[in-house]
């Protein structure tokens, strides 16, 4: 093998690892037992189980990031772009089941980035702005707009881990609920919302 490819073979071995065990349970020895070649390979090429879990997270970010990102660019309404972002998040689980395994589990210890709350705030931000507009022509306030995008996108992914045990739902079937939930409180929300048990307590 080349380098490149060695190093890649690797990639490939230490994302089933960490899919199936998680980070701590994951050594070296397996991910260079698994791979046919001693540690210092591993070593050489990522420095460690961190390097090479951290080149792990950063592929299935930018995989997930990018699919949710085309899906918001090609949306031509409010509707469409929920269904399109609801329906790409939903497909990555599919289609990328280990990659969303890792992503959701705990990051290891001293990482601040990479972690799937990170990566929520990422998706929050782009949908954010795009709430913004649809509140302004709304009349609703769009400062609340980053409330809203971190609501949706915390929806959404919870929705997507509780369905990734639990196949027993179509992906469209899936889908269509979330977007019936979200689309319509949206669509009535109250532009001055007050929580109904604390009326009349400063």
């Amino acid at each position: 093998m080349t380098g490149p490819q060695r190093r890649e073979q690797l990639v490939d071995v230490g994302r089933a690892l960490f899919a199936d065990k998680g980070f701590e349970a994951t050594t070296v020895e397996e991910v260079a037992s698994r791979a046919k070649v001693s540690k210092p390979v591993v070593y050489e090429h990522f420095g460690g189980k961190e390097g090479l879990y951290a080149v792990v997270v950063d592929r299935e970010i930018q995989s997930l990031l990018g699919r949710i990102t085309t899906a918001l660019d090609e949306g031509t309404s409010a509707r469409n772009l929920l269904e399109r972002a609801t329906m790409a998040l939903l497909d990555y689980i599919e289609s990328s089941t280990e990659g969303f395994r890792i992503l959701v589990r705990d990051s290891p210890p001293g990482q601040s980035t990479g972690s799937f709350a990170s990566l929520l705030g990422d998706v929050a931000a782009h949908v954010e702005h795009l709430l913004a507009v649809e509140f302004k022509a709304r009349g609703l306030d769009p400062k609340s707009a980053p409330i809203h995008a971190h609501m949706l996108v915390g929806m959404v992914a919870l929705t997507g881990q509780w369905w990734l045990e639990r196949r027993k739902y179509k992906k469209t079937e899936v889908a269509a609920h979330l977007v019936n939930l979200a689309w319509n409180g949206l669509a009535g929300l109250d532009p001055k919302p007050t929580l109904e048990t604390l009326s009349g307590q400063g």
